[in-house]
């Protein structure tokens, strides 16, 4: 943390002292204007979805939209841009020494450089150019989570930098704690992630990691266990299995379950034994319990993160800089690793042989086509829609049960594995596969009883 910070983070504790006991006012607090309106544009950009033409999405997803429709030509080209910086950034900053996974994934970002290239000029082999390969990868993920990323860390500044997540925290932290094992700020990621997307969550997750209110097992525990796919992808697949006349019934399942799923998983090794340390250089700041008056004291700390602030257009134009990093390390892991593990899907048969770990649950619990339901929860490791491609002529019960599987995983290596990785929260790959196979192990045996009684 930057001295200038620390001297803000100082201050905003001598002022929190100064004020404690004030009513909710914002009479001699003139700042506090800045908790109410710049937290509700960020809530509104974040949490509000509105209907634009046919388009019902939040709107960040509609500023996305409008851009990918008004200038397509130039998105391939800035996508390789932030594709090429990303790929260049470890090996000209000197991360890529850091340890193994940064070697590896810094040798995978010039691969993603590479394949970038050969989409966008049109070069390379045909099976690269299938539909359901590079195009995609390019189309469906590296370009709207290049705009997404970069342009969400604008707004992300008003939701995270004015007092709303300590106020949040402070509210829900009995609910939280005892739950999930994370703080009470954590709730405002987790709604983020079903309304957003995992990469707008997992961009909130890392800075708050960062600024050292969130310590490692909580991060790993919000990352693994929160960001999911938004909404708008969960109906993509329930339109492909035809369960858009149960999309409510199929929606607050596949959330009920998701965090359900949460809950178990962190008392289960790795996240359990995960070390409660905090980012390098970040000053630890743990939520702690308040005696009195919650609403009250949720107000004071709002107050002491708006006295913090050293200024709106500073705190954006840092999370912007975060956001845009943050990008450049997402988008040609998505497209190496993505790649990768679509060829192993399309290609051999790992993913048939993974199904066969899941055939036990999925044979024990009666369900219709036990092995193909096995098979599907397996390959959705690779890429959270393939599932459903698998399932389109099974039973309703089946594709329920792929449906909701497929985002309660959350682990999935065409985005947000890279996502993840892109992030400065520490974690290794054979961990994040131990952690998805808890996860879908246990939504499994979660969803198959719902699916056999609702269907």
């Amino acid at each position: 943390m930057s001295r200038k910070h620390a001297e803000h983070e100082d201050a905003g504790q001598e002022h929190l002292a100064e004020v404690i006991g004030d009513e909710p006012s914002t009479v001699g607090n003139p700042g506090m204007w800045k908790f109410f309106v710049l937290s509700a544009i960020g809530i509104f950009m974040f949490f509000v979805p509105i209907t634009i033409g046919e388009k019902n999405t939040i709107p960040l997803d509609h500023m996305v939209s409008w851009l990918r429709a008004e200038i397509p030509a130039v998105l391939p080209y800035y996508a390789l841009a932030l594709i090429a910086a990303g790929a260049a950034y470890p090996w000209v900053s000197g991360t890529w020494k850091r340890n193994v996974t940064t070697t590896v994934f810094s040798v995978l970002r010039v691969v993603g450089l590479v394949v970038g290239i050969m989409l966008v000029f049109k070069l390379g082999p045909a099976w690269l150019f299938e539909d359901d390969m590079g195009p995609f990868l390019f189309n469906a993920l590296v370009v709207p989570v290049g705009l997404l990323v970069p342009i969400g860390a604008v707004f992300l500044a008003l939701l995270v930098g004015y007092g709303l997540m300590e106020w949040v925290g402070v509210i829900v932290r009995p609910f939280m704690v005892p739950v999930f094992k994370t703080p009470g700020r954590s709730a405002v990621d987790a709604v983020a992630s079903f309304v957003g997307s995992y990469s707008l969550a997992l961009l909130i997750t890392n800075r708050v990691y960062l600024e050292g209110k969130y310590n490692r097992r909580e991060a790993l525990i919000i990352a693994t266990g929160f960001s999911t796919v938004s909404a708008t992808f969960m109906i993509v697949v329930a339109k492909a299995l035809d369960l858009m006349e149960h999309w409510t019934l199929y929606f607050w399942s596949t959330l009920v379950i998701t965090f359900l799923v949460t809950a178990v998983s962190v008392r289960v090794w790795p996240l359990s034994r995960e070390p409660e340390e905090y980012a390098e250089g970040a000053t630890p700041q743990p939520e702690v319990d308040h005696e009195g008056s919650r609403w009250a004291a949720a107000w004071q700390a709002a107050k002491g993160t708006v006295a913090a602030d050293p200024g709106v257009g500073r705190t954006i134009l840092a999370n912007f800089r975060d956001g845009l990093l943050m990008a450049m390390a997402i988008l040609p892991s998505i497209l190496s690793v993505g790649l990768i593990g679509l060829v192993l899907a399309k290609y051999t048969p790992v993913f048939d042989w993974l199904g066969y770990l899941f055939y036990p649950i999925t044979w024990a619990m009666q369900i219709p086509e036990p092995l193909l339901v096995a098979k599907a929860a397996a390959l959705g490791i690779s890429e959270m829609f393939l599932p459903a491609a698998l399932v389109t002529e099974s039973a309703m019960s089946v594709k329920f049960v792929v449906a909701v599987v497929c985002v309660s995983q959350v682990i999935f290596f065409s985005a947000m594995v890279p996502s993840l990785l892109g992030t400065q929260i520490p974690i290794s790959i054979p961990r994040l596969l131990v952690i998805w196979f808890v996860r879908v192990a246990i939504s499994l045996i979660l969803t198959i009883p719902l699916a056999l009684w609702l269907f």
